[in-house]
């Protein structure tokens, strides 16, 4: 992979020297992660105009068991910092000082203002420029390795879900549940998950980002789960809801098929060229028709891939358009206060219509199981 790293640094060192920078500090966690695969928290990358690139980490160990600690490459030279205390990123504008850089580029969006102001006062000499988010837009369209790390995550985390609904549920804690969620995922070969596994039963179901609780899982119940694998440092989203007892009622099916269709909506209007907008309204729009627009999540989908959350989001304000080879997720719910709710989420690659339009990455069954 160091060959496909060279390349995107070089990449985007092209962007800030044409901007007029001689350097860039890079201070984002993901964002070093994805010019240099180090996952060492704390860390700095310091890029040189003329490929004199440094990797700076303070002594610690690694946030990511199955990444190794860096070592130096032919274009990467890798400094440990004498103290687990030191920043990195005040190292890094100290070592461009030395090089006689005069105007660096960082990452602003990700310096707190007293870190800015160390970095200003630690090189007086040198004039500090805005990077603004050209990594975060660099890292949109993903290469095959990374979506290969993807497919690897979906495929874990659809065996996670898989084994789950194998189980007896009734009666067990939505604590309980989401523990077993994340350590199967780990059985089956995920670094860790993605972000918290939520698991809502009964009047819980449907809430975005419910935080398991001590509440027991209840014949009748609407039961939904979101979760996701994290591979390789990079990350998908699986959302489903079932019905636990024998048949589900009358209202759980209609709000079922509400919100299957409009993520199904949702899902048909990736393609590239299509406005980010214009594909939350697929999947909003069915939503609202049938009275639920006030209750709706600020957007329906968004970006993933080293961070859960990334761009694009998928919103009735958001501006751009969509790439092939950008991973999304479509992921509308409606959650019915004291009653409980539906979300439906999924991870899929934008694809051209020419290579079978977009690709699904979390394949486990959308079928409104009875369980």
């Amino acid at each position: 992979m160091s060959e496909v790293h060279v390349a995107r640094r070089s990449r985007l060192r092209d962007r800030w020297v044409a901007a007029g920078n001689e350097a860039a500090l890079i201070s984002r966690s993901a964002n070093i992660r994805y010019l240099t695969g180090s996952a060492v928290p704390g860390a700095a990358l310091l890029l040189g105009p003329d490929g004199r690139d440094t990797l700076l980490t303070p002594r610690g160990p690694v946030a990511d068991g199955r990444a190794e600690p860096p070592r130096d490459t032919d274009d990467l030279r890798c400094l440990t910092l004498p103290g687990a205390t030191s920043d990195a990123a005040v190292a890094a504008a100290e070592l461009a000082a030395s090089f006689g850089t005069v105007a660096l580029a960082v990452e602003e969006h990700d310096l707190t203002v007293a870190r800015h102001r160390a970095l200003a006062a630690a090189v007086p000499g040198v004039r500090l420029t805005d990077l603004g988010c050209a990594v975060e837009q660099q890292r949109l369209v993903k290469d095959e390795e990374e979506l290969a790390a993807l497919r690897i995550a979906a495929e874990i985390t659809d065996h996670a879900l898989g084994e789950l609904l194998e189980s007896i549920l009734v009666g067990r804690t939505e604590r309980h549940l989401a523990l077993e969620l994340e350590r199967r995922l780990m059985d089956h070969g995920a670094d860790g998950p993605a972000f918290p596994t939520s698991v809502a039963t009964g009047r819980n179901s449907g809430l975005a980002g419910h935080r398991p609780t001590d509440r027991r899982v209840e014949e009748g119940d609407f039961l939904s789960v979101r979760l996701g694998a994290r591979y390789r440092g990079y990350r998908c989203q699986i959302g489903r809801t079932f019905v636990i007892g024998p048949a589900p009622a009358d209202w759980q099916v209609e709000l079922y098929e509400l919100v299957f269709a409009a993520q199904r909506a949702g899902r048909e209007a990736l393609a590239p060229g299509a406005e980010y907008r214009e594909v939350d309204r697929a999947a909003r729009q069915p939503l609202e028709a049938a009275g639920y627009g006030e209750a709706l999540e600020p957007y329906t989908g968004h970006g993933v891939g080293l961070e859960i959350g990334e761009d694009p989001r998928l919103s009735p304000a958001a501006m751009g358009k969509l790439d092939a080879c950008v991973p999304v997720t479509v992921e509308p719910g409606v959650h019915l206060p004291g009653r409980g709710g539906v979300r439906i989420d999924d991870t899929l690659v934008v694809r051209p219509q020419a290579d079978g339009g977009p690709e699904l990455l979390t394949i486990t069954t959308k079928e409104l199981l009875a369980l």
